[in-house]
């Protein structure tokens, strides 16, 4: 039975307003994983922050939600999702204020990093809690896998909108007052606080029907999923991180230009890929499309990495979105088909999976670009790729690109594993008695 906070609630709230309240909680968490980097430039002009301390602080938000999906994984299913739903927001509102007043009344980078860990707690709950929350709803006509697509697009809608809103106003209002962006932006998870005080929420899955976590740790499939999670984290964060900055600092565009046609053109792709998947996916396996979109990953990052013409690099930072869009809720779709009664918990450990690989490849990324550039330890790489000035971002992007190739062996995997099960049995026999 769903039961809603007593009596001051005048207005019905039906399963609908959960799923909108459920689709700005991805909104939400895409304002926490993609402002900081969009102000990368701001924190490196005014703080002077070197590129491996800003992936840092990439590795460290998404250290925080890894260590906050551990936590959430023991006491979701016991105590329901309310609670921890309306905490998310609470830490998400906190963390957003502390980016805008910390770094002064701190200490810039301790401030920066206080701010980073307070909003990885909301963004990390949320990551446990919206998808089994979603998955839980009656499913609307075009089945989970589709629904659950559909979820993460508004993902990337919220990163458009903060991408788009942070480029222009900062472009209106100027660097020296950036300040200003991040408490214009704590207003979305402060008003979906509310609603989520409001909106009908379904049970967890109860623990006698739940597959126990060791179970599903044993399982050769999950492992599986988990190390696609990873990757996909890794894939999808460590372009839509760096972008904004190779777009500036590494191809020589303007601020604007490179935003709009880096990062913004990025989420944009990916949320068309993800709401068309919503729409028409049940028409195309999921494994065959994982494998599709994976190859496409591994070229946009040879092409972003290796394109000599700064359009063309930038070409590939955006189709990247598109090629990334279904990674990630893919992995959790064909988990859940594969483990219906996971609950919470499995979601929590696929999430930790991807905030792993999520921390890892932005800052991997970050570490190969300071040891490329400058004479570092790889400076020797630097005179193999494009470009002046610009290899040590290049040659972290090439880096990347390790991640979308193992998701494509491990979906190739997938669908040898779909086509093995689905071939009739007696071909061989039938093939052998013939005369």
């Amino acid at each position: 039975m769903t039961v809603l906070p007593p009596g001051l609630w005048k207005t019905s709230v039906t399963f609908d307003h959960t799923r909108r309240a459920c689709y700005t909680g991805y909104v939400t968490q895409a304002i926490v994983n993609n402002l900081a980097p969009l102000l990368f430039i701001v924190f490196q002009d005014r703080y002077q922050v070197p590129y491996e301390m800003l992936g840092r602080l990439v590795l460290l938000n998404f250290a925080t939600q890894l260590v906050t999906d551990l936590v959430a994984v023991k006491v979701v299913d016991r105590t329901g999702y309310r609670v921890p739903l309306v905490l998310a927001h609470v830490f998400a509102v906190a963390g957003l204020v502390l980016l805008a007043v910390a770094p002064s009344a701190v200490a810039p980078y301790p401030g920066l990093a206080l701010a980073v860990v307070v909003y990885g707690i909301g963004g990390g709950l949320l990551e446990v809690l919206v998808s089994p929350v979603v998955d839980a709803l009656p499913a609307p006509r075009q089945g989970k896998a589709a629904a659950m697509s559909l979820l993460h697009s508004f993902y990337c809608w919220g990163q458009v909108a903060v991408v788009v809103g942070t480029t222009l106003l900062l472009a209106g209002i100027g660097d020296a007052s950036w300040q200003v962006v991040p408490l214009l932006w704590a207003a979305v998870p402060l008003a979906n606080l509310v609603l989520f005080l409001r909106v009908p929420l379904p049970a967890t899955v109860a623990e006698e029907h739940r597959t126990p976590l060791g179970t599903l740790l044993r399982s050769p499939a999950f492992a599986a999923a988990l190390l696609m999670m990873l990757c996909a984290g890794a894939a999808e964060l460590t372009m839509s991180q760096w972008s904004s900055l190779f777009a500036e600092q590494g191809l020589g565009v303007s601020k604007v230009g490179g935003d709009l046609a880096g990062p913004c053109l990025f989420a944009v792709l990916m949320g068309i890929g993800r709401i068309g998947y919503g729409l028409w996916g049940e028409r195309i396996r999921l494994p065959w499309a994982m494998l599709g979109c994976g190859t496409l990953a591994v070229g946009c990052y040879l092409v972003a990495a290796l394109a000599a013409a700064p359009a063309l690099s930038l070409a590939g930072c955006a189709l990247c979105g598109l090629a990334v869009s279904l990674l990630w809720p893919g992995t959790f779709s064909l988990a859940s088909a594969r483990f219906p009664f996971g609950g919470a918990a499995m979601f929590g450990v696929l999430a930790v999976s991807g905030d792993a690989g999520a921390a890892a490849g932005p800052w991997l990324a970050g570490a190969v670009a300071d040891a490329t550039a400058g004479g570092g330890a790889l400076s020797g790489l630097a005179g193999l790729l494009p470009g002046a000035g610009d290899t040590g971002l290049r040659a972290g992007l090439l880096a990347g690109a390790v991640f979308p190739l193992v998701l494509v062996a491990l979906s190739a995997a997938q669908v040898l594993l779909a086509r093995r099960a689905a071939s009739p049995p007696s071909i061989a026999s039938d093939a052998a008695v013939r005369p």
